[in-house]
C-alpha cells in the first residue's frame, strides 16, 4: 500500500507516526493510499528547516526566484494529463474538471513568475532638503497554507508559489482526503529548482492545523475551507500573533431576468450548479427567477436531467462526492428541504451507477419555492443541489441576496446594461458575474469574497497576495556633504 510522504528540508520522507488515514477512491471506496498524521516532532522539523532556509532565500535575487517559476509552469504543462488523472482518482471529479483545476492553479504560477514587476516599492526624492524616502516590500519569514479537498491542485498553487516568489519559505498542509496530486505538484516544484527547506509539506487533520496555528516561528497562515474550520484557524492563529487570511463557505446566488439569453443562461446555470458535484465554494446553489423568468423552471429541470453521473475517469458531467459522510450529509439536507415544505422537482438521492455501486454518488437535485428560513437555503450544502426562488423584480432579488450573510460570489443574467450596472453597484457580494456564472478572477486581480465568506482583508493570490506575504518597510535617508555638516542641533520634528 502506497504511503504518502512528507517533504522536510528537501527530502521526501515517510512519517514515523502510528496514526494513518485511509485515502479512498470516491467512486469505488477502494483504499488507494495511506496518509500520515504528521507527528509534532516532524512538524517542528519542517518549520525549523523553513526558518533556516529563509536566511538565504530572502536574499536570493528576485530574478532567480522568477526563473524557478518559469520552469515550474513549464513542468506543470508537460505533466497536465498525469496530474489530472491522479486528481480524478483520489478526488472523484471528471478528467475535464481536473484539468481545469490544475490549469487555474497554473495561471497563478505564471503570475508568480512575474514577481519582479509585482514586488516593487515606492520612491520619492527630496521629501525634504537632501532627504529621500522609499518603501520596500520584504518577506515575512515562514508562512503556511491549509488547503481543502475540493481543489487539491488549484488552491495549493494559489498559496505557495506567491509566498515563495516574494521571498518567504512555506509549510503546506494539503487536505488529508486527497493529497496525492498536491504531492506530485510539490515534486515538480522541487524539480523546477526550489531549494531545500524553502517548501515543506506536512499532513494530517486538526492536530496538524492547530500546530500550524500555534507555532511561534510561523508568521502567516492562509486557509481555504469550511466556515467552521476557517473561523477556528482565524481565531487561533490570530491569537498567536500571526497574519491570517481565511476563504470560507458560501451561498452563491444567480439572478435571471426575463430578457436573458435563454439557452446560454440555462447551460451556464446547469454547469455552475451541478459541475464538480456541487463541491465548489463558488457553485451557484441558488437561482432567483425574476418575473416571467419563472416560466423557465421546467427548462432548468430538463437541463439537469440530461447530465450524466458516473466515475470521474469516464469524463462525463458529474462524479461522486468526496466521501460517504459527505453523501450522507447532502442527502440529509435534501430531506430537510422536503420536510420543511420546498417543492422537490428533481431528486438525486438513491442513484446507483453501474459498476460503481459503492460510489458516493448524488445526482442533480432541484428544489422550487425555497424560502430563506429553510436549511437547504441557510446552509452550504456542498453537493449538486439547486434551490430555486422567485422575485417580483430586480430590487427584490438584490434584497434577498444582500440579506444572506455570505458574500463569495453572485451573478446576473440579462441583456440589459442598465440592469447589470444596477446589480453590480447595489449588490453586497465580493465577486460579481455578468452573464458569467462563476466569477473567479484571474491572477492579475485577486480573489475577493466578502462578508461571512472571508476573514482577513487580503485575498490569496494576485496583487493582494503580494501584500499579504510581505511587510512594508519605509526608509528615509539623508547623506550629508561637508557643507551640510556645519548645521546646528535641530530639536523640532520638521525637516526643511
Amino acid at each position: 500500500m502506497q504511503q504518502v510522504k512528507q517533504l522536510i528540508n528537501g527530502e521526501f520522507v515517510d512519517s514515523n507516526t502510528n496514526e494513518w488515514l485511509d485515502l479512498t477512491d470516491p467512486a469505488t471506496q477502494e483504499v488507494i493510499a495511506k496518509v500520515p498524521q504528521t507527528t509534532s516532532d516532524e512538524i517542528n522539523a519542517a518549520v525549523a528547516a523553513a526558518k533556516e532556509a529563509f536566511k538565504t532565500w530572502r536574499k536570493t535575487p528576485i530574478t532567480t526566484r522568477a526563473r524557478i517559476f518559469l520552469k515550474y509552469q513549464e513542468l506543470i504543462r508537460e505533466h497536465m494529463d498525469e496530474l489530472a488523472e491522479t486528481l480524478t482518482a483520489e478526488q472523484g471529479k471528471t478528467i475535464a474538471d481536473a484539468r481545469g483545476d490544475v490549469f487555474r492553479g497554473l495561471e497563478v504560477v505564471e503570475h508568480a513568475a512575474g514577481i519582479a514587476n509585482l514586488q516593487i516599492g515606492d520612491f520619492v526624492e527630496n521629501v525634504a532638503t537632501g532627504v529621500d524616502t522609499y518603501s520596500i516590500w520584504q518577506p515575512l519569514g515562514v508562512c503556511a497554507g491549509i488547503t481543502p479537498f475540493n481543489f487539491p491542485a488549484m488552491i495549493p498553487l494559489w498559496m505557495f508559489p506567491m509566498a515563495i516568489a516574494t521571498g518567504n519559505t512555506f509549510i503546506l498542509k494539503p487536505s488529508e482526503q486527497d493529497p496525492m496530486v498536491t504531492m506530485r505538484l510539490v515534486e515538480l516544484a522541487i524539480e523546477a529548482g526550489i531549494p531545500k527547506g524553502v517548501l515543506n509539506v506536512v499532513h494530517g487533520g486538526k492536530d496538524t492545523v492547530d500546530a500550524i496555528c500555534d507555532h511561534p516561528d510561523i508568521k502567516a497562515v492562509s486557509f481555504v475551507g469550511s466556515t467552521r474550520v476557517g473561523t477556528h484557524v482565524y481565531e487561533r492563529a490570530g491569537k498567536a500573533g500571526k497574519r491570517v487570511q481565511c476563504m470560507m463557505g458560501a451561498k452563491n446566488h444567480a439572478v435571471i431576468l426575463p430578457d436573458a439569453n435563454k439557452e446560454q443562461t440555462l447551460n451556464q446555470l446547469a454547469g455552475a450548479a451541478f459541475g464538480a458535484a456541487g463541491q465548489r465554494c463558488m457553485a451557484l446553489s441558488v437561482v432567483i427567477l425574476v418575473g416571467e423568468a419563472k416560466e423557465w423552471i421546467e427548462d432548468i429541470k430538463a437541463k439537469a436531467e440530461g447530465l450524466v453521473v458516473t466515475a470521474g475517469k469516464h469524463d462525463k458531467d458529474l462524479g461522486p462526492l468526496i466521501s460517504p459522510a459527505a453523501k450522507e450529509r447532502v442527502e440529509r439536507l435534501i430531506q430537510t428541504g422536503v420536510d420543511e415544505g420546498a417543492e422537490l422537482l428533481l431528486d438525486g438521492r438513491g442513484i446507483v451507477v453501474e459498476g460503481y455501486e459503492k460510489g458516493n454518488f448524488v445526482g442533480p437535485t432541484i428544489f422550487n419555492k425555497v424560502s430563506t428560513d429553510m436549511q437547504i437555503y441557510s446552509q452550504e450544502i456542498f453537493g449538486p443541489v439547486l434551490c430555486v426562488m422567485h422575485a417580483d423584480d430586480l430590487e427584490h432579488a438584490i434584497e434577498i441576496i444582500n440579506a444572506n450573510p455570505n458574500g463569495n460570489g453572485t451573478a446576473i443574467f440579462t441583456q440589459s446594461g442598465a440592469a447589470a450596472h444596477k446589480f453590480q453597484q447595489d449588490i453586497d457580494v465580493g465577486q460579481v458575474g455578468i452573464n458569467l456564472p462563476i466569477p473567479v478572477p484571474l491572477p492579475m486581480f485577486s480573489f475577493s469574497g466578502s462578508r461571512a465568506s472571508k476573514l482577513g482583508d487580503l485575498g490569496p493570490y494576485g496583487k493582494q497576495a503580494v501584500q499579504f506575504y510581505t511587510q512594508t518597510k519605509t526608509v528615509t535617508a539623508r547623506w550629508f556633504d561637508d557643507e551640510a555638516s556645519k548645521g546646528k542641533v535641530n530639536t523640532t520634528i520638521s525637516m526643511k
